[in-house]
């Protein structure tokens, strides 16, 4: 099944989801945690009749759920067809359907609290040294570029956060290697930036906002607030 644009997933409105990284993240707020079990239940068998479900983590006052297809076609500029993890109608439907479900059984969506988090590497040897940190992070090299065209590490039961390499120059001097990702749903992006920066973080760079903005500590380590809107330089 092809993997839906952003615009696509914009277009079909799912109020209680929102669009993180690779896939659609929605949280659930339940009276107990037997009325999260009931919620649950009642996806499971939703899912069943499509072979399709979502991950699930709850607790005694919420369900959070992500859904994302991981045989999802990409396909390149040479017309060549790649399986990829990323949003497809499948999921589109499912959340629908999963939201008829919560409005039957009493949770209540809370679409802007969930937040995921990637971590990223710049390195100018990306194909050498994901095959490390595949094997630190899920004791295995085969999570090196599943699910991705790229060399992402990425645990297919999602035990830790998916590993990005971003392409650098080879330099000398000592920098900050890794960074953190930090996605939220666009309409409290400033809100965490602005929480950030009270805390004492301050911008260091907002040129491709709403898309991602990087924020720096007092020593200089930065991280990214991002989000699934485009930069608005593209229009």
């Amino acid at each position: 099944m092809d993997m839906l644009t952003g615009t696509q997933i914009t277009e079909a409105a799912l109020t209680d989801w929102r669009k993180l990284g690779q896939g659609l993240h929605g949280r659930y707020l339940v009276d107990d945690f037997a009325s999260g079990a009931r919620f649950v239940s009642a996806i499971a068998q939703a899912g069943d009749a499509t072979a399709h479900h979502p991950l699930v983590t709850m607790g005694d006052t919420y369900v959070d759920l992500v859904l994302v297809s991981d045989d999802a076609v990409h396909r390149d500029a040479d017309g060549i067809d790649h399986v990829v993890e990323w949003v497809t109608q499948q999921d589109v439907d499912l959340a629908r359907r999963i939201s008829e479900l919560a409005a039957d059984l009493g949770a209540r969506p809370d679409p802007t609290a969930v937040t995921t988090v990637e971590l990223a590497l710049d390195t100018a040897h990306a194909d050498a040294v994901s095959l490390v940190w595949a094997a630190l992070l899920t004791g295995s090299t085969d999570a090196r570029g599943r699910g991705t065209i790229g060399d992402d590490v990425r645990d297919a039961t999602r035990r830790v956060p998916i590993l990005w390499f971003q392409e650098t120059d080879e330099h000398e001097t000592p920098r900050q290697r890794f960074h953190l990702d930090v996605w939220v749903a666009p309409e409290v992006a400033d809100e965490r930036i602005a929480a950030a920066v009270a805390a004492g973080g301050v911008v260091v760079d907002d040129s491709q906002a709403p898309s991602f903005t990087v924020i720096a500590d007092q020593d200089g380590n930065k991280a990214c607030v991002c989000t699934s809107l485009r930069a608005a330089s593209e229009g």
